[in-house]
């Protein structure tokens, strides 16, 4: 199956869901125009809170919806947009993904990865017990982060579900994602 974009949603506010919406427009350098994340230098609070300039990192959240099924499987009920992602995809290995990967999201929009989100705390005040089900351990013990991964805009222009996603690989040696 292609990877495509099942739904999309921002929020004007730092609130923890996004809205759903039939479309959403992301402006070159700075993320999703009206989302309270959109900007040059960093939005997120608790970021804000110690350097504010800081480039923003975390301008565009995607998820893959593959989580959701997961999460179903142990008793969670997500559906796209409730735990604060931009972009909802399918049948795209997004956490698999190196620092630097390009996605191509319907006709123009670029998204270049940047990093993991970092599951916080938010996450149980939505759903007791979330924040350890997007937490895993490989079988060395290192903490896999499930929550979804973050990018910059480099090329503006509309999504919209159902927008197929393409995808250009960095030139190697790849780096793995760590959280942003």
């Amino acid at each position: 199956m292609n990877p495509q974009v099942v739904a999309v949603g921002s929020s004007p506010v730092h609130a923890f869901s996004k809205d759903i919406a039939s479309q959403i427009n992301l402006l070159a350098g700075l993320g999703v125009d009206g989302d309270a994340h959109c900007g040059v230098t960093v939005q997120h609070r608790s970021r804000v809170a110690l350097d504010p300039s800081q480039p923003n990192l975390r301008q565009v959240h995607l998820i893959h919806v593959e989580l959701f099924e997961e999460l179903a499987a142990q008793g969670f009920e997500v559906a796209p947009g409730q735990i604060g992602e931009n972009i909802t995809t399918c049948h795209l290995k997004l956490l698999a993904l190196p620092v630097d990967s390009e996605l191509h999201i319907g006709p123009s929009a670029i998204v270049r990865l940047t990093g993991l989100r970092n599951p916080c705390e938010q996450l149980n005040q939505f759903q007791p017990g979330l924040t350890a089900a997007v937490l895993g351990r490989t079988p060395e013990g290192q903490l896999v982060r499930k929550a979804g991964v973050m990018g910059v805009v480099v090329a503006g222009g509309v999504v919209r579900p159902g927008d197929a996603i393409s995808l250009r690989l960095p030139a190697g040696p790849h780096r793995i994602l760590e959280r942003v």
